[in-house]
């Protein structure tokens, strides 16, 4: 995944099935980890930590921290 569809797949993600949202988490934490970003993976896998504990402030500046990073990667 190029970091242009990532930043698109990570825009599109909306609470809704916990189990579903998990799942695009992991791939993309997976994509990150693609594009050679561990930091940028850890940062995913916080948003899900955050998530599973319904702390949606946390959950949203992770994804927001993300796709801004992978902005200047384009």
């Amino acid at each position: 995944m190029t970091p242009s569809q990532l930043i698109a797949f990570l825009h599109a993600l909306k609470l809704g099935d916990l189990e579903a949202l998990s799942a695009k988490l992991r791939e993309a934490e997976g994509a990150c980890r693609d594009l050679e970003r561990p930091d940028l993976a850890a940062c995913v896998e916080e948003a899900a930590a955050a998530l599973r504990l319904a702390d949606l402030k946390t959950y949203r500046r992770k994804l927001e921290t993300v796709v801004s990073r992978l902005g200047h990667l384009r």
